[in-house]
């Protein structure tokens, strides 16, 4: 496990426990959480080439969700921890956790995994640098490898997995002829995603893993509203919006897709356990 937080942890949960995990840490406080997960933990940075050769003919398989660094348009993380894995015995197979971003604003258009990749941001940019190498390296030391494009992960269970905090705060949304498509994928969901990409996936492919709900983000927060018994987010114009919120929450206010997961459910054989935000949602109803 490469990058092993919320997700990675419950990706070890989903293995059987015959199988040994590894998980690189840089610091050296969770060795003994992670220990006593039964992880054997491996002290070492990916802004730190040096401390990565450690890795390198250690796992058969290899789940990276460690994020690119906050700035540029490059990945070094990524770049670093392939050079460090061709040290040795290559790994079987590598999935790495990318974003939906990188798709760019389709306009509300329907998002394939054959669409051109036209990331607006600076941090998605990073996310297709990073496929990009992990290609690169899958082709030329033929090892399988699986991008999983990623939209919103949300979970009763995670930190800041609902949107209840957003709704108690009384944060606005766009209104309805402003409004964008959003997309999302219960975190259980997810990392049952990507332990099916390691044993399921199509050599070098892309995967769209994303629930089926199809809803425009007023209207998931109006529903989680109305799951919590709070009162609906305020609806406001997109100039509005520009003039009270923060840039992080208006770069999702100005992208629109809709994700389609066929082939995630065709090929990786993947039955969601919450095809809905509704039923991903509604452990928390009324708490």
């Amino acid at each position: 496990m490469v990058g092993c937080g919320d997700v990675g942890l419950r990706v070890v949960q989903a293995l059987p426990a015959r199988v040994r995990v590894l998980a690189l840490t840089a610091s050296a406080d969770r060795v003994p959480e992670l220990r006593v997960r039964g992880i054997t933990p491996l002290v070492g940075n990916l802004d730190l080439p040096a401390t990565l050769r450690r890795l390198a003919g250690l796992a058969h398989c290899v789940v990276h969700l460690a994020p690119p660094p906050g700035e540029g348009s490059l990945d070094p993380r990524t770049r670093s921890l392939l050079r460090a894995l061709r040290l040795r015995q290559l790994p079987q197979a590598l999935v790495y956790g990318s974003t939906s971003g990188v798709y760019g604003d389709c306009q509300g258009a329907v998002a394939m995994e054959t669409r051109a990749a036209r990331a607006r941001s600076a941090r998605a940019r990073r996310r297709i640098d990073a496929e990009k190498s992990i290609r690169l390296f899958g082709r030329a030391a033929r090892v399988r490898v699986n991008i999983l494009r990623i939209p919103g992960i949300y979970a009763p269970n995670r930190e800041g997995g609902t949107p209840r905090a957003r709704l108690l705060k009384g944060t606005p949304v766009l209104q309805a002829q402003d409004d964008v498509y959003t997309n999302h994928i219960h975190a259980d969901d997810l990392a049952r995603a990507c332990l099916a990409a390691l044993w399921r996936g199509w050599p070098q492919r892309v995967y769209n893993i994303n629930d089926d709900t199809c809803l425009k983000m007023g209207d998931y927060f109006d529903l989680a509203a109305d799951l919590y018994g709070l009162p609906p987010p305020p609806r406001v114009t997109r100039e509005q919006a520009n003039a009270q919120l923060p840039a992080m929450q208006l770069s999702f206010m100005g992208e629109s897709r809709r994700m389609d997961n066929t082939r995630m459910k065709r090929e990786l054989r993947l039955r969601l356990r919450y095809p809905t935000v509704v039923q991903g949602l509604m452990p928390l109803a009324g708490a």
